[in-house]
């Protein structure tokens, strides 16, 4: 596949990631982005299958390392003891 079609559907995962928070779509653009470069560049001479590969090996690390990075706030509420016309 071209090196221009990784990037551009890195970029669109990266605008659904704006629309939709929540870093999920985020790890699949940084993949998809990291191929993109990889083709261009001449990193990456590979058939379609191992892009593939490359490209779901490297989202899942980004979306581990994102999930380290950005942990889920489980719990964590503001709980207010007084009132502001106290």
């Amino acid at each position: 596949m071209a090196w221009w079609v990784w990037v551009a559907g890195g970029f669109v995962l990266g605008i659904v990631e704006v629309l939709a928070p929540g870093y999920v779509f985020l790890g699949f653009a940084l993949g998809a982005l990291a191929v993109g470069i990889g083709l261009w560049t001449g990193l990456l001479a590979l058939g379609l299958p191992a892009q593939i590969a490359v490209f779901a090996l490297v989202s899942v690390v980004a979306w581990a390392l994102l999930r380290k990075v950005f942990p889920q706030q489980r719990g964590e509420v503001k709980r207010w003891t007084r009132d502001i016309n106290d």
